[in-house]
């Protein structure tokens, strides 16, 4: 009767049902419904979360369970979710309201149904592989961000004082533009600025241009190419040996073909 409970808990069939049924609940919830059923199944779920983790540590061990990467997502997932409970468990009279208001966190619950994605682990082995072989051109492309932003700051702080102001807001202008967002409403902000000269006016047109063909159109698209060709890599390689093997093969046919003309 235990081991059946145990394996009721841990079928992914059933966790996942749980897992999209909470997040048809957050959504009624989060659009303004608020039917007591909702509260009471929002909690109902968590707890079969907090139960399914601690089936696992029964099964598993502590180390057996937080060593697998998705059960630390999912421990971590229900951890956050568990300020939800404290509405019930609670005495009435203590003031929660900053705990409670954690409750938001909730909506993470339904990150754990990425898991359950058709080939995710080697999906997620990509993702890893293209973060470990293009940091450093991420972060060669954060440092030209910097350096953009404390240069603006320093050039338009006065003639574009929303956009460059602080270094912090020229950080994010700076972004901005390198996705290409507001690549000309900015630029003519700060050459009305400088209305009463032409030549400024034109420089400033110009060097604005230049930094999105460098940051936005250069820039990016050479992150955007390492990442994707470090995460398809592996692909590469596996077609690159099929290939080979391929090439193996027809050699060895191109041999005995030889060897029969021969023999005639």
């Amino acid at each position: 009767m235990k081991h059946r409970i145990s394996d009721l808990f841990l079928n992914d069939k059933i966790i996942l049902f749980f897992i999209i049924a909470n997040a048809g609940i957050i959504f009624a919830q989060e659009s303004g419904i608020s039917e007591p059923w909702l509260i009471w199944g929002d909690m109902f779920i968590t707890l079969v979360f907090v139960v399914e983790m601690v089936m696992k540590h029964i099964r598993y061990g502590a180390k057996g369970y937080w060593s697998n990467g998705w059960n630390r997502l999912d421990g971590v997932l229900v951890i956050l979710s568990l300020p939800s409970l404290l509405e019930v468990f609670v005495p009435t009279g203590i003031n929660l309201s900053f705990v409670l208001s954690l409750r938001v966190l909730r909506v993470f619950k339904f990150f754990r149904i990425i898991k359950f994605f058709p080939h995710i682990d080697d999906i997620s082995k990509g993702i890893k592989r293209a973060v470990k072989d293009s940091y450093s051109i991420f972060f060669g492309f954060v440092i030209v961000i910097f350096i953009f932003a404390l240069l603006n700051c320093s050039l338009f702080a006065r003639s574009a004082p929303e956009y460059f102001g602080t270094p912090l807001d020229s950080i994010y202008t700076v972004f901005k533009l390198f996705t290409v967002e507001g690549w000309y409403e900015i630029p003519d902000v700060i050459a009305s600025y400088y209305s009463d000269s032409l030549f400024v006016n034109h420089v400033v047109k110009l060097y604005f241009s230049l930094l999105l063909i460098v940051g936005g159109i250069l820039g990016l698209s050479l992150v955007n190419s390492v990442f994707v060709d470090a995460m398809v890599s592996d692909n590469n390689d596996e077609l690159a040996k099929e290939v080979e093997r391929l090439h193996e093969k027809i050699d060895a046919l191109n041999c005995k073909i030889d060897e029969l003309k021969g023999m005639k």
